[in-house]
């Protein structure tokens, strides 16, 4: 009668298998264990999350507003300059939370977040890289953060130092802005508390975009009294004070 164990030539073979099989099967279980990401954006959405079923959607064309803004890319300090959150765990040590992360760079998000919120408070659209028609002042907002800090169950703090440039006069008015918002523990918070703040820092700005745009000196050609561009910037600079806190 022939057995149906293995001879002992086939065991080593058998067993390397057996083990292998095993490893992966402990490697499946360990990749179905371990935590998903979590994904963050800072921008903001008033649309509904489902179409309505009773009408067709129609699209719509607003007329061109009054003024213009361009929001170029924003400046960010180089530790935050990746998607996974760098949070703040003393004066001068931080963690990086590499299952918890932005949707996009956090200088994109930023831009994108003050894009929307400018356009909401100034009723205008961000016409930055498209051709724009004649005769629209057109001012654009530089944004470069200085620091954005996420203390958990402590604050979030924005710092930002930014411009708006009227394109038509090349006049120039330079802020900056510093805001922290208390929030609670964990991470839901912190992208709260960074919205808080940066609807705070475009408010600044869309001020500052108004004091620019009512300035006789930043709207107004300097060939139209024979000064200088140069010199009709910088006396539109100097009566257009930054936004008081």
């Amino acid at each position: 009668m022939t057995s149906s164990r293995p001879s002992s030539a086939w065991r080593p073979l058998v067993g390397a298998v057996a083990g292998t099989m095993i490893c992966a099967g402990l490697a499946a279980l360990t990749a179905c264990s371990s935590p998903s990401s979590r994904f963050y954006t800072l921008g903001s959405s008033d649309a509904p999350t489902t179409a309505p079923t009773t009408a067709p959607t129609t699209a719509r064309t607003a007329s061109m507003p009054a003024l213009l803004i361009e929001v170029p890319p924003v400046e960010v300090p180089p530790q935050i300059a990746r998607t996974a959150f760098v949070v703040q765990t003393g004066a001068n040590q931080v963690d990086v939370l590499e299952q918890t992360r932005w949707a996009s760079l956090p200088a994109d998000e930023i831009r994108h977040a003050l894009s929307q919120e400018l356009t909401r408070r100034l009723g205008t659209i961000d016409v930055f890289g498209t051709p724009h028609p004649e005769g629209v002042p057109v001012y654009r907002v530089t944004v470069s953060v200085q620091r954005f800090e996420s203390w958990p169950g402590s604050h979030a703090l924005i710092d930002a130092v930014w411009s708006v440039r009227a394109l038509n006069t090349q006049t120039v008015l330079t802020c900056r802005s510093v805001v922290s918002e208390a929030v609670a523990g964990g991470n839901d918070a912190l992208v709260a508390g960074h919205r808080l703040a940066l609807d705070q820092v475009a408010a600044k700005i869309a001020a500052g975009v108004e004091a620019l745009d009512a300035s006789p000196d930043a709207r107004t050609a300097p060939a139209a009294q024979g000064m200088t561009t140069t010199a009709r910037a910088r006396r539109a600079a100097a009566s257009v004070p930054c936004p008081a806190d």
